[in-house]
């Protein structure tokens, strides 16, 4: 017998006579298709069946033979429109896997998931006809036409839960793509959410590319859709595959404005609403589809010292304490000049987010501050996309021209003065004319050969940069004659999660939780700077550890719920339980968390004198745990400014008409930047590069 099923009918079908449920998961395996006893040799009726699923860039084949004796004797698998150096070559392990095992319950391979789920459901879908299932016909459009018109809803696994589709569809076209993915990151998975239905729409297929920096969003969207589509009884064989555009040759442009600000980030867009609300023209390039840059990574607060929020709830702080913390986590290596602005005009700095409706209400701690600092919004949730948005919000209503998927490539020079920028887009290339430009592209995170340059030893280690932060701007400074200074000072946070490279803020230490390691015991107080703790935690066994906190937390910080969802953390219903999971020993766990908790009701931390970050215990079940080490969070060093934010060159004058602010430049973190600061850092020297670039315009 030789009959040809889809995934679709398989599910159908077993929905007959099993529960099974099929997760089409990015960074999960597809559950087992087939019963438990339907793998062994002899169970299966002799003869070839097929069934194909959806794999990363179309259908993948599996047809499997059964000899007389039952087993399975051959296995062929076609998948020809997959990544030949990825999907393509891990179906040769896939099908000696199946051989092997007799069955379709065989593991992915690493690095291939689409691919190898695509084998699995297949090969289970065969299987399935060979173990003499009936399956119900899958519904299929009428000659001629792509669909059966009508509405239809699939959803898929996102990176922060299940991403909904609903499509609409005529004989002949796909009508409308409507996406729910509430949970996912905002500024981040959210703008996959509202980008890729018109997408599709203009594409008329599901085969896009997916957003870049939004990988796993963008996936789960594609999948659902063609869930969906499978649905509607289309055959999706039949939509043309993504392909690159062709190179066609691009116009070329020239444009002329008072100031060009290069990069979307947080620095970037406060000195383009700064500079607009200053009355000048402005044009905004970010290289990336979407704004935010690093800023959207963000998730603590804003450092800020005599702020009225602080005198509203009863914290006393200095400026001068705010920077000689600022100077001592950096280890004295930071310009201090720099540093005293930033701490100096901080408050301020507040005061201006408070005027366009980004107020950060919630005051804590952070590590390496002497006082209660860090400024965050009032639910807790991650600064960084709450400030995208609302200056994303503030950009919107000043009608400020962003230009986005434009890369600046090059800065003009006129008799030693910067003048303009050069920059290419999708269909243009542009000469840029103004009277000043400003640098605020962020820092080199994300550009491993960059990092590498500097920083050998750091080789391989996982970063929660953005895609877009590839130094970009420092290079086209150097090339315009502008000095670097701390350029290999490279932070490592602590905690992150290191599958999914996700930050775990700052404020879960803050607010009261404490890193624990393989052992089950404290090593380190928590919020000493990042630094010293990330140090502490590469020297314990396995180079990691678990920071715990309980439900009383959670509640009280919006961010946690965010890790909760995309599944790094564990969670038990005492101790013991958590300690289990983790596979940590229950009673020194347990032991170590009523230590802890004496030690709160004391006000006195004797093992590592901790005094921040305890005003509440760990007491309130159900416990949360995530096993952390430290990445690469940040990159200190930079090109050089002034107090300013004007670019110094190597012979130390200022580049005139040239600014910059943020993660480009060095100089304000020295050898390692204290939480909080970076935001403090966009706001305030975005604010500076505006304020000099609009005088020198004038």
């Amino acid at each position: 017998m030789n009959k040809t099923i889809s995934a679709k009918e398989f599910r159908k079908g077993l929905a007959i006579g099993l529960a099974v449920m099929i997760i089409l998961a990015g960074l999960e395996a597809v559950e087992h298709l087939i019963p438990k006893n339907a793998g062994a040799k002899g169970d299966y009726t002799p003869g070839t069946y097929t069934a194909s699923s959806q794999g990363f860039g179309g259908p993948v084949d599996v047809t499997v033979t059964v000899g007389n004796k039952g087993g399975i004797t051959d296995v062929a698998i076609a998948g020809a429109a997959e990544t030949p150096d990825v999907g393509g070559a891990a179906i040769p392990a896939l099908q000696a896997q199946i051989l092997e095992k007799q069955s379709a319950e065989i593991d992915a391979v690493s690095g291939a998931t689409f691919t190898s789920n695509a084998v699995m459901e297949a090969a289970a879908a065969a299987l399935a006809q060979a173990s003499g299932m009936e399956v119900e016909e899958a519904p299929k459009a009428a000659e001629g036409d792509l669909f059966i018109p009508g509405t239809y809803t699939a959803s898929s696994k996102g990176f922060g839960g299940d991403v909904e589709v609903t499509v609409t569809v005529s004989e002949d076209m796909i009508e409308s793509v409507d996406i729910m993915g509430d949970h996912e990151t905002e500024n981040i998975g959210s703008f996959a959410v509202d980008m890729l239905g018109d997408r599709i729409i203009a594409a008329q297929s599901p085969n896009i590319d997916a957003l870049t920096g939004a990988t796993v969003t963008s996936n789960a969207i594609l999948r659902a859709v063609q869930s969906a589509f499978t649905q509607a009884g289309a055959d999706l064989s039949k939509f043309p595959q993504a392909q690159e555009e062709e190179a066609a040759e691009k116009t070329e442009e020239t444009l002329e404005t008072d100031i060009v600000i290069v990069g979307a980030g947080g620095a970037g867009m406060t000195a383009a609403i700064k500079a607009t609300n200053a009355g000048k023209n402005v044009i905004l390039l970010e290289k990336m589809p979407y704004a935010g840059g690093n800023t959207t990574k963000a998730t603590g607060g804003m450092n800020a010292a005599e702020t009225h929020y602080q005198e509203e709830q009863g914290i006393e702080d200095s400026v001068e304490q705010f920077v000689e913390d600022t100077m001592n986590g950096g280890h004295n290596i930071n310009d201090r000049d720099l540093v005293t602005i930033m701490a100096e005009k901080s408050a301020e700095g507040i005061d201006w987010l408070d005027s366009i409706g980004a107020p950060l209400p919630k005051v804590s701690f952070s590590g390496g501050a002497t006082n209660a600092r860090i400024h965050a919004p009032e639910d807790g949730s991650g600064v960084g996309a709450f400030l995208v948005t609302s200056f994303l919000k503030q950009i919107d209503e000043l009608g400020i021209n962003v230009m986005y998927d434009t890369k600046a490539t090059e800065l003009i020079m006129e008799d030693g003065a910067v003048t303009g920028v050069k920059a290419e887009g999708k269909k243009s290339i542009y000469t840029i004319k103004a009277k000043a430009v400003i640098l605020t592209t962020g820092g080199f995170g994300n550009n491993e050969e960059m990092i590498v340059q500097y920083r050998p030893d750091l080789k391989g280690t996982v970063t929660t940069s953005a895609p877009g932060i590839m130094g970009d701007g420092i290079v086209m400074a150097q090339a315009a004659g502008a000095d670097l200074v701390d350029i290999d000072q490279i932070q490592l946070h602590p905690t992150v999660e290191q599958g999914t490279s996700m930050l775990i803020t700052e404020s879960v230490r803050g607010d009261g939780a404490i890193l624990v390691n393989q052992e089950g015991k404290r090593f380190i107080n928590e919020l000493l700077p990042r630094d010293v703790v990330s140090a502490g935690e590469l020297e314990q066994t396995g180079s990691y550890a678990y920071i715990i906190f309980d439900q009383r937390l959670r509640e009280g910080l919006k961010a946690t719920e965010k890790y909760v969802s995309t599944g790094i953390t564990v969670q038990g219903d005492t101790i013991e339980e958590l300690a289990e999971q983790i596979g940590v020993d229950p009673a020194t766990l347990k032991e170590t968390i009523e230590t802890w908790n004496s030690y709160v009701a004391a006000g006195e931390d004797p093992d590592f004198e901790r005094t921040t970050g305890m005003e509440a215990d760990l007491s309130v079940a159900p416990y949360y745990a995530i096993k952390i080490a430290p990445g690469i969070h940040h990159t200190m060093g930079g090109i050089k400014i002034n107090t300013e934010a004007q670019v110094i060159n190597t012979e130390g004058e200022p580049i005139p008409g040239l600014f910059a602010a943020g993660e480009v430049t060095g100089g304000v973190h020295g050898g390692n930047r204290i939480g909080g600061n970076a935001v403090a850092d966009i706001v305030v020297f975005g604010s500076v590069a505006a304020e000099s670039a609009v005088a020198y315009c004038e």
